[in-house]
């Protein structure tokens, strides 16, 4: 896919670009950025920022001895650095921002998902560049989606993006760390994300980053299955915007599957996090994978995790291989007394019967 056709692109900027010293914002590599942002809407191109920054944009507001820093004195740096990291970028724009604050709990909830697309189409309709970031100042270990390459890919589900772009201080994938192994080989496309692909990655090598190249594996696994490309390039060198922008290969490609989801389905693989497994048998697998069939407890085998009726389950086959991810109907506590019933006989053991299935077929999405 080339620029000249993108509708819509989600452009991720880590800290080790808006904070390249660790103590507060930079306009190094952003001026570069923001041209590039501001040359894909003169084309017609609709744009989300997603940014990083805020702790390392307020560390030198907060007085701190500690190592690692403690979550409050991280949140306290969030909460000082995000006005100033909005400030950085307002300054380089002759046009609105409006600033986007999420946690893992409001792309969970199905209205509050429903919501922020709204808000971020209404944005974008009304020419604004929507900036967001993950809300570190009051997120929890629990509500928090954790890096923002993977909150990136949630942003460009939401929106329906036709690019992912993820700018990193590298070129792009390599065999290996090039850093470490001089003769590591760049790769340019990657057609299909594989267990070798995800094996080349490593930990961030940035003491401000909270990602590295498995979270932006991670997060062009989340979007290309979604028919999003995405593309992993560096930000600190500004001919790869520049290669971009005429339409040149730059980075790492990863191509979009052709099977693109419902909205409700990538909300239900991607957002939605799963509270416990579901082990189905023979019949159960062969219903679900090749019948379009919902899950009954007739084929329950067994249950692990403890969850309730509307939370997100991972669904196993007889090898415990991963099959399907849904919404459950029942607690862990009433699956295991139906275990293995007809329908007919739930309301017999339960005294009530809420639904037939334990998974309704609008509420699941096959992971194969």
């Amino acid at each position: 896919m080339a620029f000249a056709f993108w509708r819509r692109i989600v452009i991720k900027v880590g800290s080790a670009l808006i904070a390249p010293s660790a103590s507060g914002c930079s306009t190094r590599y952003l001026l570069t950025i923001a041209h590039f942002i501001a040359q894909c809407r003169l084309a017609g191109t609709e744009v989300v920022l997603v940014s990083s920054g805020s702790v390392a944009a307020g560390r030198n507001a907060i007085v701190a001895k500690q190592h690692p820093l403690p979550i409050n004195i991280k949140q306290a740096m969030a909460a000082v650095g995000q006005s100033r990291m909005m400030a950085s970028w307002s300054q380089l724009f002759d046009f609105d921002c409006a600033q986007i604050l999420l946690t893992h709990d409001d792309l969970q909830d199905r209205r509050r998902y429903l919501n922020i697309d709204n808000t971020l189409r209404t944005l974008l309709a009304n020419q604004v560049l929507p900036i967001v970031n993950e809300n570190d100042s009051v997120a929890t270990a629990e509500l928090k989606v954790g890096d923002n390459d993977n909150l990136a890919a949630l942003v460009a589900i939401v929106v329906d993006a036709d690019a992912l772009l993820i700018c990193s201080d590298i070129d792009g994938l390599y065999t290996a760390n090039p850093r470490l192994v001089p003769d590591a080989c760049h790769i340019a496309e990657v057609a299909q994300i594989t267990k070798e692909i995800y094996a080349m990655a490593g930990g961030s090598h940035h003491a401000i980053g909270t990602g590295g190249m498995l979270t932006k594996i991670q997060a062009a696994d989340k979007a290309t299955k979604a028919g999003i490309d995405t593309l992993i390039i560096n930000g600190q060198d500004a001919n790869s915007f520049s290669r971009l922008l005429n339409g040149e290969p730059s980075g790492t490609r990863f191509i979009r599957q052709q099977e693109r989801l419902s909205a409700k389905k990538h909300w239900l693989l991607n957002s939605l996090k799963q509270h416990g497994t579901v082990h189905v048998d023979a019949g159960a697998c062969a219903a679900l994978q090749q019948k379009g069939a919902s899950l009954l407890a007739s084929g329950i085998v067994s249950c692990s995790g403890s969850f309730e009726k509307g939370d997100a389950v991972l669904i196993t086959g007889p090898q415990q291989q991963p099959l399907a991810k849904g919404i459950s109907q029942y607690s862990a506590y009433e699956l295991t007394k139906i275990l293995g019933l007809h329908s007919g006989q739930i309301a017999a053991v339960l005294g009530y019967c809420p639904s037939e299935e334990v998974v309704h077929r609008n509420d699941l999405v096959l992971l194969n």
